[in-house]
């Protein structure tokens, strides 16, 4: 783990999602502003009408200068801002407010107390972290901080988006009832650091830069942010009854010790699987093919002192 750093908070972007944690966002971003100008930090508010109006009004904050992005909202509202902070010497501060919040439990950044947060914020205590990227056989170029999944996960999720009932954790619950039905081997290819090659039936592939997705899962438990790797773990059983048994290991990392699961690290993959969708931090990126890697020290982070 990088050792941290610390920088003068003085003026923040505050980037919100107005429709994160079902409109939560809202009241947890003018929590933690008030929070701000109490100790004195200057705060420019930025609500976004899209993803590219939030970079773009990112970007801007950037050019005129900021000492900190503080985004409040959940791990799809960071990724946005990743896209526009990566590679630069701004830091990201994190006021969660979504569902899932992977990134705030990697950084142990109170998910519930948006005060609290805000206080690591002004505090200024930064950490150099990696970051994943994904490159697209389509033009696709995509930064994430958390998770990288394509195969079963992201056929559920694919199910779930077209959906129009029910809404939240139900909605994704029964898109994966739905897919278990269907549940197949999935023939992928990957290349890892252009010279170990898996050619695998395999059911789902992840790779982390940090341990936790969908809202805590430690699909991959030993994944460090720091050494410039990504950890890949893949599930290798088309039984549902496996798989099953599979997602309460998966809550506390110990699935990575199954015969049925097999891990690996490298730089970068490049991954093939046709027809399969590869999402990260939760949002879609692009259609397979797609080269997966990680970018040593190319954000800052606020994060506690300790």
């Amino acid at each position: 783990m990088s050792d941290l750093s610390r920088r003068e908070i003085g003026k923040v972007a505050a980037l919100t999602n107005p429709v994160s944690g079902h409109g939560a966002a809202i009241a947890a971003a003018q929590t933690a502003i008030a929070r701000l100008h109490r100790r004195g930090v200057e705060v420019v508010e930025i609500i976004g009408d899209s993803a590219e109006d939030a970079r773009h009004l990112v970007g801007a904050a950037l050019e005129k200068g900021t000492d900190a992005v503080m985004v409040t909202g959940g791990d799809g509202v960071i990724s946005n801002a990743l896209q526009v902070l990566a590679g630069t010497d701004v830091p990201l501060g994190i006021i969660p407010a979504g569902t899932g919040n992977d990134h705030a439990r990697e950084f142990a950044i109170p998910t519930t107390d948006p005060e609290a947060a805000a206080d690591i914020i002004i505090d200024g205590f930064t950490e150099t972290i990696d970051l994943g990227r994904i490159r697209g056989d389509d033009g696709t170029d995509k930064w994430f901080g958390t998770v990288a999944a394509a195969g079963f996960d992201s056929l559920v999720t694919d199910r779930a988006n077209r959906m129009r009932w029910p809404h939240g954790r139900l909605r994704y619950y029964l898109a994966m009832l739905a897919e278990l039905s269907q549940l197949r081997l999935l023939p992928f290819r990957m290349v890892l650091d252009g010279t170990k090659e898996i050619d695998a039936d395999i059911t789902l592939a992840a790779f982390g830069n940090t341990r936790s997705y969908g809202g805590g899962l430690l699909i991959c438990p030993n994944a460090d942010r720091s050494d410039g790797l990504l950890d890949i773990t893949m599930a290798h059983s088309d039984s549902r009854t496996k798989l099953v048994r599979l997602f309460p290991t998966v809550m506390k990392g110990t699935h990575v010790e199954l015969d049925e699961v097999s891990t690996a690290r490298a730089r970068s993959v490049q991954v093939e699987c046709p027809g399969i969708n590869v999402y990260a931090d939760g949002d879609f990126a692009c259609l397979l093919p797609a080269e997966i890697s990680a970018v040593p020290r190319a954000l800052q982070i606020l994060r506690p002192n300790r």
